[in-house]
């Protein structure tokens, strides 16, 4: 069964895959309303509200019906600094806001993951998207989607160097660790999003690659 959301949430819509799937949702007549908390003004837009601020904060103030949440939440060890501030973002912040748009009445929960996401993997970025994962499936939602894609590509305000490297040589891997496009992925998102299938989905990269072209 396929669905029409109306009214969507969006967390991490000024990040490299957040920035594509806020304007594929923007664009679809069906949606009426986007609210997207982010830390810097979004260009405005008839059926945009944008708080500004801390998401942290900003949690509590968000109001409104929600149909379906995105998360697009996400940073690197080198960006956040050490691993208490990675897993507070990555880890807790993914939860909170979760855990806000299902009191505001969202249904389905779609979530930016990582390949190989394992609560006890051994490296402690895919351990705690792993951990992430579990604790959102703790919370009951009715329909969550975790999205699992391998490097994403694509052009960032801030390039990284570490995928500016390994870009080249992940459009080589063939199966789920081929990188994938930001835009093919947002794209994957929101047809996912459309669908209605009630439980847990897990959705590889090299899924999420067949889904966005």
């Amino acid at each position: 069964m396929y669905l029409t959301p109306q009214h969507i949430l969006l967390a991490g819509a000024t990040g490299l895959t957040g920035e594509h799937l806020l304007d594929r949702v923007l664009s679809e007549p069906t949606v009426c309303r986007v609210l997207a908390p982010s830390r810097r003004p979004l260009a405005a837009h008839p059926h945009l509200e944008n708080p500004v601020g801390d998401l942290g904060d900003l949690l509590p103030q968000l109001n409104g019906q929600v149909d379906i949440a995105f998360c697009c939440l996400g940073t690197t060890l080198k960006q956040a600094g050490s691993q208490d501030a990675f897993r507070a973002v990555d880890h807790d912040l993914v939860v909170a806001f979760a855990a806000r748009a299902r009191e505001l009445g969202a249904r389905h929960l779609l979530v930016i993951s990582a390949v190989d996401a394992a609560p006890e993997a051994s490296l402690f970025f895919n351990q705690v998207k792993g951990q992430m994962e579990r604790s959102l499936q703790a919370q009951g939602w009715p329909q969550l989607t975790l999205a699992r894609p391998s490097l994403l590509l694509g052009n960032r305000a801030a390039p990284r160097l570490a995928e500016q490297l390994a870009g080249p040589l992940s459009r080589m891997i063939p199966g789920k660790y081929h990188g994938i496009e930001a835009q093919h992925l947002a794209r994957a998102l929101w047809r996912l999003a459309l669908e209605e299938q009630a439980g847990v989905r897990v959705v590889e990269s090299d899924e999420l690659r067949k889904l966005g072209k």
